[in-house]
């Protein structure tokens, strides 16, 4: 089984960092899409408190629960941050959508073990994965 499939098969708590409540941004139509096809979805964003019926957190650290996979909408600058967080929390993997690209933080996040995906859209790939399955 390929990388992809596996980490959208075992990861079934997402936290998406960078979602937003506005419904015209990808971050929001991605993570109602995982909501629907049955993920659970942690809300990252300090400018928000709830979005999509979930409660928003400010950050990795202030989640409560433990987290699958770390779904990154955030500019490159940003991620180095979100992985030593991801790190911290335990997660699995780390997913940088597309245009998301940071090669230091992608090879930080393996060497802690993480599985990494970088400048892909978690959406298109799950639907991929569906049609083809």
């Amino acid at each position: 089984m390929n990388r992809i499939a596996e980490i959208l098969q075992s990861c079934r708590t997402i936290a998406v960092v960078g979602l937003s409540s506005k419904r015209f941004r990808p971050s929001y139509g991605v993570a109602e899409y995982l909501q629907r096809a049955g993920y659970r979805i942690i809300p990252v964003n300090p400018q928000e408190s709830e979005v999509l019926g979930e409660r928003c957190y400010p950050d990795l650290d202030s989640i409560p629960e433990p987290v699958d996979l770390v779904d990154i909408f955030r500019r490159p600058e940003f991620v180095p941050e979100i992985v030593e967080a991801a790190i911290r929390k335990g997660a699995k993997a780390v997913w940088m959508q597309e245009g998301v690209v940071h090669e230091e933080a992608a090879a930080r996040a393996e060497r802690a073990g993480l599985a990494v995906v970088m400048d892909r859209c978690i959406l298109k790939d799950h639907q991929r994965l569906a049609r083809a399955s």
